[in-house]
């Protein structure tokens, strides 16, 4: 990790990025890592179950206890709907901090699968006392940014897809930065190479949506990972790890 003014600089100075490159090297890391992304996946909609459970509870209890209820004409008190509106808003909230953590912990495991590193696969790193606070804090600076995009129509929500995309990338190897500057990297990067950021989002999400189609449809929980891994190399080769040298690799698992 380095200082702000240090990612900044290699930023600025970045080489120009090629298409292909990532895209092809994007294909083997999936290779690696597709079980950590289904894991990855599957752990976010199990760890959702439970707030699901709660918003609807109320509501099929009413309607066992009395089916009426919902029908034209039937005698439904509308504020009964208030529990279940709040309950909306706090599955939304915590929909958000659990798929924050998650792809931030995933960009993690792709760092270790891509250098081969012999560490464990650490899905819960980001709920951890020292960071979950920063976790909270950027995945709701992330939905309010994509809200305010969206209110102002269409191009600025165009525009804020790719740096709300790398905002998790960012956070996932700068843990320690305040969460204004990783939001203000994450805009710095993505105004820097948007257009082959934007590219590779968008051709790498059509690429897992067909081929996991192509799979019986229930593919597409296994290749939906594969939108992401772009992003990581995007940081690998614009802002890079530090801590990756000679001495670091000794001990690493060689395949």
């Amino acid at each position: 990790m380095g200082t702000l003014d240090t990612l900044i600089k290699k930023i600025e100075n970045a080489k120009n990025l090629d298409f292909g490159t990532i895209l092809s090297a994007s294909i083997e890391l999936f290779k690696k890592v597709w079980v950590q992304g289904l894991v990855m996946l599957l752990l976010n909609i199990l760890m959702m179950l439970p707030f699901y459970i709660l918003m609807y509870l109320p509501l099929l209890g009413m309607g066992l206890y009395d089916p009426e209820s919902f029908s034209q004409g039937g005698d439904f008190n509308m504020a009964l709907l208030i529990p279940f509106y709040t309950m909306v808003l706090v599955f939304s909230f915590f929909a958000m901090v659990i798929n924050f953590g998650l792809k931030s912990a995933f960009f993690r495991i792709c760092k270790a699968k891509d250098f081969n590193e012999a560490t464990r696969d650490d899905y819960f790193y980001f709920f951890k006392k020292p960071y979950l606070m920063q976790t909270i804090k950027l995945s709701v600076i992330s939905f309010g940014i994509a809200v305010l995009a969206t209110l102002l129509c269409f191009l600025p929500i165009i525009y804020a897809i790719v740096p709300l995309s790398l905002i998790n990338v960012i956070f996932a190897f700068n843990p320690e930065m305040a969460v204004s500057d990783v939001v203000k990297l994450s805009f710095k990067l993505g105004n820097k190479k948007w257009l082959i950021t934007f590219g590779l989002i968008f051709v790498a999400g059509f690429l897992a949506q067909i081929v996991g189609m192509l799979l019986c449809f229930v593919g597409v929980v296994v290749t939906t990972s594969f939108a992401y891994i772009p992003l990581y190399f995007i940081y690998k080769d614009v802002i890079g790890f530090d801590d990756v040298d000679v001495i670091d690799e000794i001990g690493t698992v060689v395949e």
